[in-house]
């Protein structure tokens, strides 16, 4: 069983939302202006706001497609987490960022909700963090499976919503919330 992190403090952790990412994706501008919102919410509340950025062949370091949307500027205050696995917390610093700064309390969005954001919100919970997932701020794109058939971006956010919702960990919450109810000092908010 993981340790499960003492406190209630929270960090909005903003992951992937970057230009190569989010091109394609499933209420684009909808979700950047739900996350946009979030951030703005966490700064004046004093929530710390961690910037994750995902690198890969597709996605050179500081090349066009791996910077931030435009919509989303951090401040210079502000932690970035790079990395080059689906998950935030597979070889980066990310869960010794969260330590230093004592969070026990993820607050989640970004892209792509079938890779990045499941596996980094699963590596939350095994790890003992409370978690909740900011239901209309992440986002994917439809998949072709190559026979002719697809899975749309509309269910596999959906999916990962409802799991989110009902999964259990002991010693732990989990929910969604949505980026303009979520509150920051409570870990969860819908069931």
């Amino acid at each position: 069983m993981a340790t499960v992190r003492a406190g209630n403090k929270a960090a909005l952790v903003v992951v992937d939302m970057q230009v190569g990412v989010m091109d394609g994706t499933l209420e684009r501008s909808k979700v950047i202006g739900n996350a946009a919102s979030a951030v703005a919410r966490a700064r004046t509340q004093d929530v710390p706001v961690i910037w994750v950025q995902h690198e890969s062949a597709e996605l050179p370091r500081d090349g066009d497609s791996w910077q931030l949307v435009p919509e989303l500027v951090p401040t210079p205050n502000e932690t970035r987490i790079h990395k080059q696995f689906n998950s935030s917390f597979e070889h980066t610093d990310f869960d010794a960022v969260l330590a230093s700064m004592g969070v026990s309390h993820i607050v989640l969005a970004g892209a792509q909700t079938n890779w990045c954001i499941r596996a980094t919100a699963y590596g939350a919970l095994e790890r003992g963090y409370d978690l909740t997932l900011l239901r209309d701020a992440h986002t994917t794109s439809d998949i072709d499976l190559g026979d002719g058939t697809k899975l749309d971006a509309a269910t596999i956010v959906r999916d990962l919503n409802v799991a989110m919702k009902w999964l259990e960990y002991p010693g732990r919450v989990n929910a969604t919330a949505s980026a303009e109810t979520v509150d920051f000092m409570k870990a969860g908010d819908e069931r």
